[in-house]
C-alpha cells in the first residue's frame, strides 16, 4: 500500500445508467487505494490552480453521448495541462467512442483491480502491473 492520496476528476452528468456511483462504488471497494475527488463547479469554469492539483481525469465513456460538450471540455483542458485521461468502457459495454479512445492515457473495463492499477500506470508508479481487457 502507497501512501499516496490520488487527486481524481471523474466525468459526471447525465448518467440514466447509473454509472458514475457503479464506478465510485469499486474505488471504495479497494480500501488500500487513497483517493479524493476533485468536482468542479463548472467544467466550462475549471482554472488552472484546480486543474494542476489533478493527478488523473477519469472519463466514463458510457455517459458521453448525454455529456458530449461537457466530456469534451473536460478531455480539452486535461490534454492542455498533461494531464493522464483514463477511459473506463460502458458499462456491460466493449465499445468506446473512438475519438476519445484515440486521446486515452489508458484503457479500462470495470474490475476494481485493473481500474487501481491502470490509475497508478499512467502515472508511472505500477509499470509492470497490466490488465488484460
Amino acid at each position: 500500500m502507497d501512501d499516496k492520496i490520488y487527486n481524481l476528476l471523474i466525468s459526471n452528468g447525465n448518467d440514466p445508467n447509473q454509472e458514475y456511483p457503479k464506478f465510485v462504488e469499486k474505488l471504495y471497494s479497494k480500501t488500500e487505494f487513497l483517493w479524493k475527488e476533485s468536482a468542479a463547479g463548472s467544467y466550462a469554469n475549471m482554472s488552472e490552480k484546480f486543474l494542476k492539483n489533478l493527478d488523473v481525469v477519469i472519463i466514463l465513456s458510457g455517459l458521453y453521448e448525454n455529456n458530449k460538450k461537457n466530456i469534451d471540455t473536460i478531455v480539452e483542458s486535461a490534454k492542455k495541462y498533461n494531464i493522464p485521461i483514463i477511459l473506463v468502457r460502458p458499462y456491460g459495454l466493449e465499445e468506446v467512442p473512438e475519438n476519445l479512445e484515440n486521446l486515452a492515457t489508458g484503457l479500462v473495463g470495470w474490475n476494481a483491480n485493473c481500474i487501481i492499477d491502470t490509475i497508478k500506470g499512467t502515472l508511472g508508479l505500477n509499470p509492470d502491473e497490466t490488465c488484460e481487457i
